[in-house]
């Protein structure tokens, strides 16, 4: 019988020459980190997995040595104790599922009852760029197949967004109605130094117009994450869908949104919320009404790759998060991690037959960039 054998952590970094300016950072980003969890059976199969930093799961190893690697249910409810008192050490529960596939010599999107491994992705860009250099994306994700793209706006100075109207102008005049677009406000959270406060209704209810007169899909992050009156309230008012709960803590809380009536979307990631084992339990509850799944992903490759297999498994969802946005933001810089980077093809991605997540670690490159 397999047992869990070891469970190890390992930190990286990847400089970046020239550096990833993030529309929600408002730093230059010289280096791309990643935290690579591992875990190993007695019989030499290992998963992985990958996301948050696992701040406060040293000296939990013991939860999960010597169980069966199969009792995902069990290993995700002491990873939402875990999560409730120190972190989020979600990306265990994406390595346990790895593990669980080479046990059973299946994928993942298999092992969650998918029948299809071609997934749609949209272009999901990650920096600020003037009208022009938008428009010359949107018509590079056009050439490529993508049948959407989402467009970052800026932060939350004052009046920032009607700068980002103008390139949403520019990119529909370019490519009219060929491509769906989507705004992620980036509202929602913030980094540790960001003071200024997030949006309120006031705020957000102009832009929802402008977005409403560029026939946008859905608008992303308007408000603070916690707000759920507002997001009520802006539901109410406009037209264009919202959507939002990338980052909430707990699926409780995000359940309380959705209950509360606050997205029309709503996009929690694998890698950062509940992990495989919770998301696909929610997303099954949810086909059955009006609120859209579809996750947020944005870590790194083995985080795209583990809600592909996500949405996969369980269906529902319209299109999936590809975070693409070169030159700065390369499918290579964002899957550094592997041998071979995740690619799409007119806007689909297939996942392999492969047990797992069906991905092979790029060792030499780990090795290079581990940190002390």
């Amino acid at each position: 019988m397999s047992v869990i054998d070891q469970i190890e952590i390992t930190h990286h970094r990847l400089p970046l020459d020239p550096p990833f300016h993030a529309a929600w950072d408002g730093r230059a980003r010289a280096h791309f980190d990643a935290t690579i969890v591992r875990v190993t059976d007695n019989e030499g199969r290992q998963g992985v997995g990958s996301g948050d930093l696992m701040l406060g799961f040293d000296g939990h190893e013991t939860l999960f040595v010597g169980q069966d690697p199969l009792d995902l249910d069990r290993h995700n409810i002491v990873l939402s104790h875990i999560d409730f008192h120190y972190g989020r050490c979600w990306p265990l529960d994406i390595a346990l599922w790895d593990l669980a596939g080479k046990v059973k010599e299946q994928p993942i999107w298999k092992m969650l009852g998918g029948v299809d491994p071609i997934v749609p992705v949209y272009a999901s860009s990650g920096a600020l760029h003037d009208p022009s250099q938008l428009a010359d994306l949107a018509t590079q994700f056009l050439e490529q197949g993508f049948p959407a793209m989402k467009i970052r706006f800026r932060s939350r100075d004052n009046g920032g967004w009607r700068a980002d109207i103008e390139g949403l102008e520019a990119v529909r005049a370019r490519v009219g109605d060929r491509l769906s677009l989507m705004v992620d406000c980036n509202q929602g959270w913030q980094m540790p130094w960001d003071t200024d406060p997030s949006w309120a209704f006031e705020d957000a209810l102009p832009v929802a117009r402008e977005l409403e007169r560029l026939n946008v899909f859905w608008m992303e992050e308007p408000l603070h994450r916690a707000d759920l009156v507002g997001h009520q309230r802006l539901r109410d008012a406009t037209s264009v869908k919202i959507a939002g709960g990338e980052m909430t803590r707990e699926l409780s809380s995000l359940q309380t949104m959705i209950d509360g009536g606050a997205f029309d979307i709503v996009q929690p990631d694998v890698a950062l919320v509940g992990g495989i084992t919770g998301l696909a339990d929610l997303g099954r509850k949810l086909r059955d009404t009006e609120t859209i799944f579809t996750p947020h992903t944005w870590t790194n490759g083995l985080g795209v790759l583990a809600n592909l297999h996500l949405v996969a498994g369980i269906g529902g969802a319209p299109f999936v998060e590809f975070p693409f946005d070169p030159p700065t933001w390369s499918i290579e810089r964002r899957d550094y991690m592997t041998k071979t980077p995740l690619t799409q093809k007119d806007g689909r991605v297939t996942l392999s037959n492969a047990p797992g997540l069906g991905v092979s670690i790029d060792e030499e490159l780990l090795a290079s960039t581990q940190l002390a």
